[in-house]
């Protein structure tokens, strides 16, 4: 198998997953990397992850046959213009930003359309950094291409191949389509989860009540509140149009809710709620979206010294990596007293497997 070289502008939480999933799948790849933070050039560096670390873009990324640009939005303007100066007319450049037309538009004013295909890999955390990024994170993820009107068939299809060794599942979308899709169930739901998060500390009062108590459903609606306000920022500012409008449909429907209730129209409201379960319960159950999936369980243990270690020491035996454990303060919509999270779907089901015991009860979630 050939050598590739593979540049990475930006090492972050998806930079850092391509680059680890890259190194998993495709052992013959050498990674060079520039990061503004030398911190996580010599993490990857001494993890194996990438085999150069730049301090500037220069001429160590001329050959490479792919060129990811994982900056934030906001550098990629600049990092632009220095990339045109040392980049080979064979090499693939692309991004992976959650909005694609303001990269689009930069593109063509550099004149680099044959070799650009944008790219957004519809996996994320509500953590964000290098430190975060892991190769799972890619795996089942549903990753967009969109080529320009210029990109040869041929390149598209070697970059697909590509997305796929990295485990994801590619998807060829004009990149207008894109913006809109992803404003609808990506960029939106993050400025609903912010503001409810917001809405309910302002009307909390001074003894900090709602705080206490928010638990359960409550914090799964709003899980992704806690990702990156700066990532937020910029997609809201460059995907300003898309998100405005789902958003002004969003308030209207909020409205007529509000009308409804406020007037007791049962049957409305029943249509409500019944027409949204039937829709949420027809999409897929796999971890594609830009949303990611929640592994998790809840499970009641006795009221005994011991009996929380016991759980952590079972997984601990088994080699079943942990990602959060805590208790369940509020059952008012959750069963279980214990609530354990694991890093994917495989740790889940052979955690479930180990601790289906008649000294356990395991309740299963449908998120």
């Amino acid at each position: 198998m050939s050598k590739l070289h593979i540049g990475f502008i930006g090492l972050g939480l998806i930079g850092g997953s391509i680059a680890r999933a890259l190194q998993k799948n495709r052992p013959e790849v050498t990674i060079t990397a520039y990061d503004i933070n030398t911190a996580t050039l010599s993490a990857a560096l001494q993890e194996g992850v990438i085999h150069v670390a730049a301090e500037q873009i220069d001429e160590r990324f001329a050959d490479c046959s792919y060129l990811f640009l994982c900056a934030p939005v906001q550098k990629n303007d600049a990092n632009l213009e220095m990339v045109k100066k040392i980049l080979s007319p064979d090499c693939t450049l692309t991004d992976v930003g959650s909005v694609k037309t303001d990269i689009h538009r930069h593109i063509a004013e550099a004149g680099l359309e044959e070799q650009f295909i944008g790219g957004h890999p519809m996996a994320g955390s509500e953590r964000f950094g290098y430190a975060n990024s892991k190769a799972k994170l890619l795996e089942n993820a549903y990753y967009i291409l969109t080529p320009t009107g210029r990109t040869a068939p041929n390149r598209l299809e070697d970059y697909r191949r590509l997305v796929q060794d990295m485990g994801a599942i590619p998807l060829v979308l004009d990149y207008r389509q894109h913006d809109y899709i992803t404003a609808g169930i990506s960029h939106l739901p993050h400025v609903i989860a912010a503001s409810l998060v917001n809405l309910v500390r302002d009307c909390d009062n001074e003894e900090g009540i709602m705080r206490l108590v928010a638990a359960g459903g409550f914090k799964d609606i709003t899980r992704i509140a806690s990702s990156s306000p700066a990532m937020w920022q910029q997609i809201c500012l460059t995907n300003t149009e898309n998100i405005s409008a789902l958003l002004g449909s969003y308030i209207d429907s909020l409205s007529r809710i509000k009308e409804q209730i406020d007037h007791r129209q049962g049957d409305a409201l029943y249509q409500l709620f019944d027409s949204a379960r039937i829709y949420r319960d027809s999409f897929i159950n796999a971890s594609s979206g830009p949303i990611k999936r929640v592994y998790s369980f809840n499970i009641d243990i006795d009221d005994r010294p011991g009996m929380l270690a016991q759980v952590a020491t079972t997984l601990a035996f088994n080699q079943i990596n942990i990602k959060n454990i805590g208790i369940v303060h509020n059952r008012e919509f959750e069963e279980g007293v214990l609530r354990i999270e694991f890093y994917d779907e495989a740790s889940q089901e052979a955690a479930k497997q180990l601790l289906s015991t008649p000294q356990f009860v395991i309740h299963e979630k449908k998120l």
